[in-house]
């Protein structure tokens, strides 16, 4: 049992680094993307591009050890339904390489607006309208992201369902999660005045649920019993 624990505690230190490097990455990219605004951007980029720097290798590291949190609970739930828990990890790899590649766009509109050949070549209101579309791409492209970031949830929350290692409330509260992820994607593509109206709402149960898994995964790891293993009888 106390394998188990630790692995569970492992997956929790693993899903708290996703949770901060992504959400620094995310910060920067809210701090320097204008919409509408090529100039601004521009000069943000620009003020800020250590910042940009190390945002992009905070997505690529987040990215990565995001491999690593769903190989672990792989290792952790496998025994439950070996099916769904291949699913979250091919979820999980798809999601990480949309984020590596989409990652890249960012870094370019930092180049662009800071590297004086591109102000020379399409002057300095061209330059400035090139960073802006490779952060609209990189903004919009995280969107795309949410839907692995919900769906790797689904087969997860169904495991933690029916594991018994942790209550079913837990599993059903990141299916929820997933629904939520996608109702924001939905949303923000199809009618965007309703998706920047409901996104803080949307985001709330994102926020409080996963924060749930995470603190579980830490100070409790996994419910004492092991799962769907007979329990010895008293000699």
């Amino acid at each position: 049992m106390s394998s188990y624990k630790r692995t569970a505690r492992i997956a929790g230190v693993l899903y708290l680094l996703v949770a901060v490097f992504a959400a620094f990455a995310f910060s920067v990219s809210s701090k320097v993307f204008v919409a509408g605004d090529a100039a601004t951007t521009a000069e943000n980029l620009v003020a800020n591009s250590a910042l940009v720097r190390l945002a992009v290798v905070a997505d690529l590291v987040q990215a990565t050890i995001w491999v690593f949190l769903a190989l672990t609970l792989y290792r952790l739930l496998r025994h439950v339904d070996q099916g769904a828990a291949r699913a979250m990890v091919v979820f999980v790899a798809i999601g990480a390489g949309i984020v590596c590649l989409n990652i890249v766009f960012a870094f370019e509109a930092m180049q662009v607006a800071t590297s004086s050949p591109y102000a020379a070549a399409l002057g300095v209101g061209g330059a400035n309208a090139l960073a802006l579309l490779l952060l609209e791409i990189q903004h919009f492209g995280l969107s795309a992201t949410s839907v692995f970031y919900g769906l790797w949830l689904a087969p997860l929350g169904y495991l933690i369902y029916k594991s018994k290692m942790f209550p079913k409330a837990l599993g059903v509260a990141l299916i929820v999660v997933c629904v939520c992820y996608h109702a924001k994607l939905l949303a923000a593509f199809l009618a965007p005045d309703l998706g920047a109206a409901i996104d803080s709402y949307l985001s709330i149960p994102i926020w409080v649920f996963e924060l749930w898994m995470v603190l579980f995964l830490l100070l409790i790891g996994v419910r004492t019993a092991q799962p769907n293993a007979p329990i010895p009888a008293a000699a």
